[in-house]
């Protein structure tokens, strides 16, 4: 099913998104984990494409992978920066060909690649034109990226806006958000995009380092009281701390009126599976 029709019908959606393993030991390990999440009736999930290495053909495989022997629905994501242009009409007619309905449209992170990638020669330039050319298709729903607190690379929340309605324009028709932790940007983002079912992209703390990595490389405030905690937390408190943080977040969140969570897994199902027990009662 499309997401936006789960959106439309369903009124509500969880989802889970994964990177493809290195090694078919690693898929079929991830294909334990995910068999788990489904007990919490996933309405999909989704598989990371980033640079390095056949990392496109890493997705396109596994993608296929649990499409076959799964009954989930799965979405692959998408770059600009791989494949080149003239190399994407076989990338999606791979995936029309065994029924893939959604495709979330990436620019990419350019601290991945080359300094250039994004010329719009070789490859395109924004990720409002990868949604144009899948569009043309008329066969995806596809879904983009959002920036509760701006993309880093905006300006202000003004270019920002324009960028994204750019990428509705062309034919997005869903958004999820990259994680943040102030959840009043979110409220403040619904606002500036009421055209578009917009889905809340939840990162869990257990690695509090890399959170923080993730948060300086993509302008996501952390709040100083949050900071705080875990700088005087014992390495034993962290994951539970981010547990009852994230748990926290999302309760917020649903009681004002978010009903749609994208929960970012870093391929384990142990850290999802307790805030979702959590939350059951709420979420039911």
């Amino acid at each position: 099913m499309k997401v936006s029709e789960i959106i439309a019908k369903q009124g509500k959606s969880l989802s889970f998104e994964f990177f493809p393993p290195k090694t078919p030991i690693g898929e079929d390990r991830l294909l334990d984990r995910i068999n788990k999440l489904k007990a919490f009736s996933p309405s999909f999930i989704s598989f990371t494409q980033h640079a390095g290495r056949n990392t496109l053909e890493k997705t396109k495989r596994i993608v296929k992978k649990i499409h076959d022997e799964t009954d989930l629905t799965v979405m692959p994501h998408i770059t600009c920066a791989d494949p080149r242009k003239s190399e994407l009409e076989p990338v999606i007619n791979y995936y029309q060909e065994f029924g893939i309905e959604n495709i979330l449209a990436l620019r990419g992170d350019p601290e991945e690649y080359e300094p250039g990638i994004f010329d719009g020669g070789t490859h395109f330039r924004y990720a409002a034109d990868l949604v144009k050319f899948i569009a043309s298709y008329n066969n995806f729903c596809i879904g983009v990226a959002v920036y509760p607190e701006g993309h880093m690379e905006s300006a202000n929340l003004g270019i920002d806006t324009a960028s994204t309605k750019k990428k509705i324009d062309e034919g997005a028709e869903f958004g999820i958000t990259q994680m943040f932790f102030e959840n009043f940007y979110f409220y403040e983002m619904m606002d500036r995009f009421e055209q578009i079912g917009i889905i809340a992209g939840i990162m869990p703390i257990t690695d509090f380092a890399k959170v923080e990595r993730f948060s300086e490389i993509s302008g996501v405030e952390l709040p100083v009281p949050l900071v705080t905690q875990f700088e005087e937390a014992t390495p034993d408190d962290v994951v539970k701390m981010g547990i009852d943080i994230a748990s926290e977040q999302c309760l917020d969140l649903w009681e004002n009126g978010v009903r749609y969570f994208h929960f970012y897994t870093l391929n384990r199902d142990e850290t999802v599976t307790q805030i979702l027990n959590n939350l059951a009662s709420t979420f039911a």
